[in-house]
């Protein structure tokens, strides 16, 4: 029996496929969406972080640590919080391991995400917060493409709607995971009446949160950690009232959504963080042989291509970068005088200043010129919050 019938005409389809076969190997919607998303997020990164005086081809030295961190992460969350599908009656321990039937959290992404960006970050010489406020934007754009996984899996909806863009959901075939059942005409079986498509909601609001961070990144000239923390933000206040209407399994607190207890508190830690942290944005000279220094474009995410090159030996990467502000970084890139003092951010990531040590005063750095420059360390301006790459919510 089918229940397409029962559904009004004006609805949002949803594919009775998710999962494709090439010869043995299983093409998965849902991981295509992902590793789409990682490549956006990566393209605005690079561009923001050469824009910083960051030289090119770093972003995929941190893509390296971060995405797999990021990936381990969100699969830990998933098993901790819902331990009971593993270790329960019934559970299977091994399936933990199982992360391509699904399950993973975008928290514990995002938490395992930044430890592997500042391993990386230490590596290559870079503040942290450098590499924070580059993804700030990227971020959710790569969560609002991982998103259209969820609809090729039919899964994270929400409850009844008589609305016009309510979704049919398939009801999917327990043994042949990745597709609809069907009836004895071969048509797939959709579940009674229409749902909320709260993924289509998270991604619609990740979009606008994309927006946000470079509209006022680009007005406000964030530094410090603060577009990323802006991000989070936006992030955790449309994920607390999207979280409430999502009808899924969930563990809960006193009632209510593990998640949406973690997204008020995350929302909360970022709010304050933003409010407390001062200081103009950071701008890189490189250390030791490196490329050209990019100009700096008035939009946060440049028409540089990426795929120009000279011919020739390619130079050499930088040992570190010097932190500096961005009047000191333009004159550089216009005549290539650095400027004065050893302000500078080595393999640990943080940064120096010979000059302060020897006057007292703040070396030249992203907060000289600012209000907060007497007292401040150039070691505070090299530190900041962390990032991550893609998920799949549980």
């Amino acid at each position: 029996m089918t229940y397409a019938s029962l559904a009004p005409q004006a609805a949002l389809p949803s594919p009775s496929t998710a999962v494709w076969q090439l010869g043995p190997v299983p093409i998965r919607a849902y991981a295509l969406c992902i590793i789409l998303g990682i490549v956006v997020a990566c393209w605005v990164t690079e561009r923001r972080l050469r824009q910083r005086g960051v030289a090119p081809g770093a972003v995929l030295d941190i893509a390296v640590w971060a995405v797999p961190a990021g990936i381990i992460g969100a699969r830990i969350y998933h098993v901790i919080t819902s331990p009971e599908k593993y270790f329960g009656t019934g559970g299977d321990p091994m399936k933990a391991f199982a992360i391509w039937e699904g399950g993973l959290g975008i928290w514990g992404a995002v938490a395992g995400g930044a430890v592997g960006a500042w391993l990386a970050a230490r590596q290559l010489g870079i503040p942290f917060a450098v590499v924070a406020d580059a993804l700030a934007p990227g971020l959710p754009l790569a969560q609002a493409i991982g998103r259209l996984g969820n609809w090729f899996n039919n899964e994270l909806y929400g409850g009844r709607t008589s609305l016009p863009w309510g979704l049919e959901i398939h009801r999917m075939d327990p043994d042949n995971p990745g597709h609809a059942l069907r009836d004895d005409a071969g048509q797939p079986i959709l579940e009674p009446g229409l749902y909320h498509p709260t993924f289509a909601y998270e991604l619609l609001w990740n979009l606008g949160v994309a927006a946000l961070v470079l509209v006022l990144d680009r007005k406000l000239r964030l530094g410090r950690g603060r577009a990323f923390a802006l991000y989070v933000m936006g992030y955790t206040a449309g994920r607390f009232w999207i979280e409430l209407m999502r009808t899924d399994e969930a563990n809960t607190i006193l009632g209510v959504r593990l998640n949406v207890w973690t997204a008020g508190l995350v929302f909360l830690g970022a709010l304050a963080y933003f409010v407390r942290v001062r200081g103009p944005r950071e701008y890189l000279i490189p250390v030791g042989a490196a490329p050209t220094p990019e100009p700096v474009a008035d939009s946060d995410v440049s028409q540089v291509d990426l795929s120009a090159r000279e011919a020739g030996a390619q130079p050499a990467a930088p040992e570190g970068y010097r932190v500096v502000s961005e009047e000191q970084y333009r004159h550089w890139r216009e005549t290539g005088e650095e400027p004065a003092g050893e302000t500078s951010s080595g393999a640990d990531g943080t940064t120096a200043g010979a000059d302060a040590a020897a006057d007292g005063a703040a070396p030249a750095g992203p907060d000289a010129d600012g209000p907060e420059a007497a007292g401040q360390t150039a070691q505070d301006r090299a530190g900041a919050t962390g990032t991550r790459p893609a998920e799949r919510d549980s």
